[in-house]
């Protein structure tokens, strides 16, 4: 029996993404360019600890003018918490999700929040219909923080606020980007750092110190 992917060379693993076994070739090759790999899989886990994150100068970030400083995401911690929380459970609950759709989902909110601090309301909505799907259930869980906000009687969230958090995953997403097309490097971070429903306090931190 050969590859599976090539049918040439004799397989040396087993892939949970084709259902089958490969050679070792293929698997570095096709992993997360043809191949949907599970996040849990062994030979994704240990590719994952070789990949470097993308070097970007500033003058490359999207909504560069948006200053986020590490005293505002400590300031903000719970506020990120939340808004990494929801987005990898956006992630795990939609099939085929990738980190580009990831990424789209991202700058349709960021155009959003920019349009609410107009004074005006405008929702951006992605062409991708599952970056879509990720935008619509994110901005549905910030309309519900708001209102356990304003139930509560706490200060409200600020636009801005929402905003500089979402600049601020924007960049982490593109930092993480391993350019692979089923490329999920982000949502495996965001995987690893927010793996239950129940958040440790001390996951934020990692991510601000990028």
């Amino acid at each position: 029996m050969n590859c599976k992917i090539c049918e040439t060379r004799k397989p040396r693993r087993n892939c949970p993404g084709v259902g089958g076994d490969i050679c070792s070739m293929c698997c570095g090759v096709e992993r997360e360019v043809t191949v949907n790999c599970p996040l849990d899989c062994q030979f994704l886990r240990e590719a994952r600890l070789h990949e470097k994150p993308r070097d970007m100068t500033r003058e490359e970030l999207p909504n560069r003018d948006i200053h986020v400083s590490k005293e505002f995401l400590q300031e903000h911690e719970p506020l990120l918490i939340f808004l990494s929380t929801k987005l990898l459970e956006s992630a795990l609950g939609t099939p085929g999700v990738v980190d580009s759709d990831m990424r789209e989902a991202l700058d349709a909110l960021i155009r959003t929040h920019r349009t609410l601090q107009t004074g005006l309301y405008y929702e951006t909505r992605p062409n991708n219909l599952v970056a879509a799907a990720i935008q619509q259930g994110i901005q549905e869980q910030l309309e519900q923080l708001r209102k356990e906000f304003a139930e509560k009687g706490t200060t409200p969230l600020r636009d801005a606020e929402i905003l500089g958090v979402l600049v601020f995953l924007e960049h982490f997403a593109l930092h993480r980007a391993n350019g692979r097309p089923k490329g999920r490097a982000f949502i495996d971070y965001l995987f690893e750092y927010f793996p239950h429903d129940e958040v440790a306090p001390g996951a934020a931190p990692s991510l601000i110190q990028i």
